[in-house]
């Protein structure tokens, strides 16, 4: 995958598949910014990447705050000169909980960083994309943006929001050499994942079982189409939604 001397943007990199993400393209050669709200996880990632002989740079951003957002990628051209590849990872899951119980402040947090946040990094990131003349989004959505996810009402908007978001973008900049697409993961080994394991023990059995390959995806397997998507080798594909979900949606 062609990513050689890329510079990279990826928010939430702290920690799952935002950590796997920017060590993949850092393998590949890429310059990644680590970016994440937690500084310290953004430095030992960062710190992971320049042991194995990776160029790689922390930057502590909440990208439920537009002004963090704006300076993460101010700061980003200032050090490198441009910006190729923005991943919007950064995400949170809701508490699971039925709508008519579900809390606003639930519902406002959740929408704030996985929708919001998603936005702020577009917007900003195709201002410095159009000053260049070329740039590529990929943005993290989920299965749950794609297909009903009862009691997850907050984060089932806020993915079927990325999917749309995703579409129009790509649609609106696909004349300015701007590509826009879109991951969907099926349950992968994550915090996230661990947090409704956690909560209710027996849903491991429950959703391995509504997986016809029976396992989980893997943070790897994420970051391996989002460092293809955001490669030289696919540049006739936008506004696209890769669906890695071990078969789930089917």
């Amino acid at each position: 995958m062609d990513v050689k001397n890329k510079v990279v943007i990826v928010t939430g990199a702290g920690s799952g598949i935002g950590r796997a993400t920017a060590i993949h393209f850092a393998k590949h050669q890429a310059i990644v910014v680590v970016s994440d709200i937690n500084l310290e996880k953004a430095q030992n990632v960062t710190n992971e990447i320049v042991t194995n002989k990776g160029n790689a740079l922390p930057i502590k951003a909440n990208v439920a705050k537009f002004a963090d957002v704006e300076n993460l990628i101010a700061i980003t051209v200032e050090k490198f000169g441009k910006l190729d590849v923005i991943v919007n990872n950064a995400g949170i899951g809701p508490h699971l909980l039925k709508t008519h119980e579900a809390t606003l402040r639930d519902w406002d947090r959740v929408i704030a960083v996985n929708q919001t946040g998603v936005f702020y990094g577009m917007k900003v990131a195709l201002h410095q994309f159009l000053k260049q003349g070329y740039g590529n989004i990929v943005n993290i959505a989920s299965l749950a943006g794609l297909k009903a996810s009862p009691n997850n009402i907050s984060y089932s908007a806020s993915k079927f929001a990325v999917v749309g978001m995703t579409k129009s973008v790509a649609m609106e900049y696909a004349t300015k050499n701007i590509r826009a697409n879109a991951v969907c993961p099926g349950y992968t080994e994550s915090a996230l994942l661990n947090q409704l394991i956690n909560a209710k023990p027996e849903m491991d059995t429950i959703l391995k079982s509504t997986i016809p390959m029976q396992r989980y995806g893997k943070a790897d397997e994420i970051a391996d189409a989002v460092v293809w998507l955001a490669s030289e080798n696919t540049k006739f594909i936008t506004g696209q939604t890769i669906t890695l979900d071990g078969g789930t949606s089917l």
